[in-house]
């Protein structure tokens, strides 16, 4: 019989591969609610930084993976500010945009 009471704690990274997949899908559904045009090497740009952060953190995001709302804060804490200089909108409509997308 399989224990499954210690499957929760033990949980394995993603690779980097589902990783850059996920921040390009998250990314990708924000632009689709902000109704702006952002230029693929902008948008590149974009997925670099919120990549690096995630990677730099990916301890704390896979322990709080099922918590939507925690992740959405922490986007909007720690990755935010850069992505709306880059793509010159407020960081406010940046964040509503996301976490309509993420949630």
């Amino acid at each position: 019989m399989k224990n499954y009471t210690n499957e929760k704690h033990n949980q394995t990274y993603p690779s980097l591969r589902n990783i850059r997949r996920a921040c390009q899908r998250e990314l990708y559904r924000t632009v689709k609610k902000l109704n702006k045009y952002i230029s693929p090497d902008i948008m590149k740009q974009a997925e670099q930084i919120y990549l690096q952060k995630v990677v730099l953190n990916l301890p704390w995001i896979a322990e709080n993976g099922s918590n939507r709302k925690l992740l959405a804060n922490w986007w909007k804490d720690n990755v935010c500010d850069e992505i709306a200089v880059l793509w010159s909108v407020e960081p406010s409509t940046l964040a509503i945009a996301f976490r309509d997308s993420f949630s």
